[in-house]
């Protein structure tokens, strides 16, 4: 194997799951949302395997107003010419990252965080995968598409709809939903915007394969 490729959830990756397919030196691992889980599951697939490469990929919530639905960003802290270069070639725009414990939920939220952190878009995941790719000594670059611009609201707060471990209670999203029916309409619109955002990313990292 020569790159493992990390996505939180299985909706990120699946478009991308279909061009990995075709390329056995590529593997996919979805390690759930957030650091803990994140740290677990890398840890574990680790015990077995040694990649030459890491990519920790997903969605990631634009804090930057001028970035749009589908760009797919890096991490210039963590790139290094030669990857950046090729990422750029392929469409990416190079970007600050922040990590974060939640979820951005409103555009007030985003707006304070960039202020804040100065940072361009914000995921949940990837300071846990760098870390544990620098004490085992891998290189890992942070390569996300952003799934919901810094002008917009997410329909639910999907914090409150978590359970401890971050993965989401369905019990509790099927109870906000029946409380507020009239969501229904933007879950649908964020689910194919999430899709779309997918997509894009995956069509930049076929060109990294």
């Amino acid at each position: 194997m020569s790159i493992l490729i990390c996505f939180a959830l299985k909706e990120e990756a699946a478009p991308f799951h279909k061009i990995a397919a075709g390329h056995p030196g590529v593997v996919t691992l979805i390690v759930g949302i957030g650091r803990q889980n994140a740290e677990k599951s890398l840890r574990s697939f680790l015990s077995n395997c040694s990649p030459e490469q890491v990519l920790t990929c997903g969605f990631a919530g634009g804090l930057n107003p001028d970035y749009q639905l589908g760009e797919v960003v890096f991490d210039t802290a963590t790139s290094k010419p030669q990857i950046s270069a090729r990422l750029a070639a392929a469409g990416a725009t190079p970007a600050k990252f922040f990590c974060a414990d939640r979820i951005a939920i409103t555009a007030m939220e985003k707006w304070k965080l960039c202020l804040d952190t100065g940072a361009d878009v914000v995921e949940m995941e990837s300071a846990a995968i760098h870390a544990v790719c620098a004490e085992k000594n891998i290189p890992c670059v942070t390569v996300r598409v952003v799934s919901d611009t810094a002008h917009e609201d997410l329909p639910l707060d999907f914090n409150a709809l978590a359970k401890p471990d971050k993965n989401l209670d369905f019990g509790k999203l099927a109870w906000a939903i029946a409380k507020s029916p009239g969501k229904i309409g933007a879950l649908m619109k964020l689910q194919k915007r999430t899709k779309f955002a997918a997509e894009q990313l995956a069509a930049v990292l076929k060109q990294l394969i």
